[in-house]
C-alpha cells in the first residue's frame, strides 16, 4: 500500500457544499398536533402545512413559525403536542421518492447525497451530504459514509464501518472505494484513502493508506495479507438477489 493518497476527480466540491450549508435557512422541522377553535383563514399564508378539519389539525413545518402562530391564538387552543425531529438543521433529508433503491427504516440520508439504482441501504446507516453510492452497492446496518465519501458499484460496506468524511477542512481528499470492493464490519477508513477495485478489507481493520486493486487487507493499521483471488468465492460474493426492489 502506498502512503500518499491519490487525488480523486469524484465527489462534491467541499467549498460548494460548505457554502450551501452556510447559506441554507436553519430550521427546526416539527409535527404538531393541536386542538382548538379554528377558522379557515387561520391557516392562509401561515408558513407551514396544515392537515385536518374542524377543531383538530396536524401542522408540519418549522417549529419557530408554528410556535409563533400558536402563541397568537393561545386563547383558542385547548391542547398541543409537538414532535421535533431536528434543531436548527441546515439540510433536510433526501427525498426518497426519487431514489430507485431499497432503503430500510431508520436509515439517515442527507439531501445532497447520491444513491445509485438498485442499492440497499440498511437500518441505521448514515449517509452524509455529498456522499455517493454506486449502483448495486449495499450499505449495511449502522455504517457511516461521511461527507463526500465515494463508493463504487456492486460493493458491500459492512455493518458499523466508517468512511471518514471531508467537509472541514475543505482541501482534504475524500475516501474513494472503487467497484466490487467488500469491506467487513467495524472498519475505519481514514480520509484521503482509496481502496482499489475488487479488494477485500477484513473486519475491524483501520485503513490509513491506499489499498491497491485485487488484494485482501486486515489489521490495524491494515496491511496486505493475500490476493483476493486466493479467497474462496463464497466468502466474497455479492448476492444480486438482495438488490432487487
Amino acid at each position: 500500500m502506498t502512503g500518499k493518497p491519490r487525488k480523486s476527480t469524484g465527489g462534491r466540491d467541499a467549498r460548494t457544499l460548505a457554502e450551501r450549508i452556510a447559506s441554507s435557512p436553519k430550521t427546526t422541522p416539527s409535527r404538531v398536533y393541536v386542538q382548538g377553535m379554528f377558522r379557515e383563514d387561520d391557516f392562509k399564508n401561515a408558513g407551514f402545512q396544515s392537515f385536518g378539519t374542524g377543531d383538530f389539525r396536524i401542522l408540519f413545518g418549522d417549529y419557530e413559525t408554528i410556535a409563533s402562530w400558536l402563541s397568537r391564538r393561545r386563547k383558542r387552543i385547548r391542547n398541543v403536542h409537538a414532535e421535533i425531529t431536528a434543531r436548527y438543521s441546515a439540510l433536510p433529508m433526501l427525498d426518497l421518492r426519487k431514489v430507485k433503491a431499497r432503503v430500510e427504516p431508520g436509515a439517515i440520508i442527507r439531501d445532497g447525497a447520491s444513491i445509485g439504482r438498485d442499492c440497499v441501504i440498511m437500518m441505521g446507516a448514515v449517509i452524509n451530504v455529498g456522499a455517493e453510492v454506486g449502483r448495486g452497492t449495499m450499505i449495511d446496518m449502522n455504517a457511516v459514509l461521511g461527507a463526500r465519501a465515494i463508493v463504487g458499484r456492486n460493493c458491500h460496506i459492512g455493518a458499523g464501518t466508517v468512511l471518514a468524511g471531508v467537509l472541514e477542512p475543505p482541501g482534504r481528499v475524500p475516501v474513494v472505494v472503487e467497484d466490487r470492493v467488500l469491506i467487513g464490519a467495524n472498519v475505519v477508513v481514514l480520509e484521503g484513502v482509496r481502496i482499489g477495485r475488487g479488494s477485500v478489507v477484513g473486519a475491524g481493520a483501520i485503513v490509513v493508506s491506499d489499498v491497491p486493486a485485487g488484494v485482501v487487507v486486515a489489521g490495524a493499521p491494515a496491511r496486505i495479507i493475500k490476493n483476493a483471488v486466493d479467497v474462496a468465492p463464497e466468502k466474497i460474493t455479492i448476492v444480486g438477489k438482495l438488490r432487487r426492489r
